[in-house]
């Protein structure tokens, strides 16, 4: 078997430098621009990404086709790539609920095999090495383990049952995104009383505690617009396994209050922290 064509949906910020991963065992990595911004045509040039006009020519070339989107959009995209007939192996990357997941395999039987995936980590430029945690049928984990051997992009699988690699990433996001959320709102109150400074000192005592690091509320604010909706995923699932939900569909809707400061790397510490406080 020759190098797969890979097609990329929605080339963001994780989806592309992924892509430009797969590229390395890969006879060609396929992006449509139909319909995406100027900035997703910027980012995907810059990663040597190879233009398509329709998602049926991506489609009808691509082996291996790759979901990286907001959670929001997976399932719908998913659906609009069941209908042309898809064939290949499509990687359900994106951070939903294990559900979701499983519906969207239903999308594709019996023509396609889809490989849950879920990615832990930052997307991999400038050194950083994120993992890709798959599960699904043998031989198609092994298609996307190949795809990324040797590259930026760890790959570890945790069996055959789709939903797991969704499940896992989830349970870690629940806890990451949440604990950001809650520094936000501790320093906010101390802030409030004037000891800011002196709950930073507390913490740093602690070399494992978040609260040592509150210059990272700016950058929780800035991915709010994803995080957010990542949580009432993890929520869903929480609520699907009996658990209760509450807790992080607060911590999404606290981080709703971020959504107009979307990608915004020159926030700062004190403006995300007002912002905080508008209702």
């Amino acid at each position: 078997m020759g190098q797969p064509t890979v097609g990329i949906l929605h080339p963001g910020s994780m989806g592309a430098a992924v892509a430009a991963c797969a590229a390395t065992h890969a006879a060609a990595v396929l992006w449509c621009e139909a319909g995406r911004s100027p900035a997703s045509a910027a980012r995907a040039e810059r990663f040597g990404l190879t233009v398509v006009p329709t998602l049926r020519e991506l489609l009808d070339r691509s082996d291996i086709v790759i979901s990286l989107c907001p959670p929001a959009a997976a399932e719908g995209l998913a659906l609009d790539v069941a209908k042309h007939r898809f064939d290949g192996v499509y990687l359900e990357a994106n951070a939903i609920n294990p559900e979701r997941t499983a519906r969207i395999a239903e999308l594709f039987e019996p023509a396609a095999t889809v490989v849950d995936g879920g990615v832990v980590g930052s997307p991999p430029v400038r050194g950083k090495t994120p993992v890709l945690y798959l599960s699904g049928p043998d031989a198609a984990t092994e298609r996307i383990e190949g795809l990324f051997a040797g590259t930026a992009v760890e790959t570890r699988t945790l069996g055959t049952e789709v939903g797991k690699a969704s499940a896992l990433k989830l349970s870690y996001a629940s806890f990451q995104k949440t604990s950001r959320v809650l520094v936000a709102l501790a320093v906010g109150m101390a802030r409030e009383h004037g000891v800011d400074q002196e709950l930073i000192e507390v913490a740093s005592r602690r070399t494992d505690s978040y609260l040592s690091e509150p210059q990272y509320v700016a950058k929780t604010a800035a991915r709010a617009w994803r995080w957010g909706p990542e949580l009432e995923e993890a929520a869903d699932a929480l609520a699907a396994a009996g658990l209760p939900p509450e807790m992080l569909r607060a911590a999404a809707s606290t981080l709703a209050r971020w959504n107009d400061v979307k990608d915004d790397s020159e926030l700062m510490l004190a403006d995300a922290l007002d912002r905080l406080a508008q209702p």
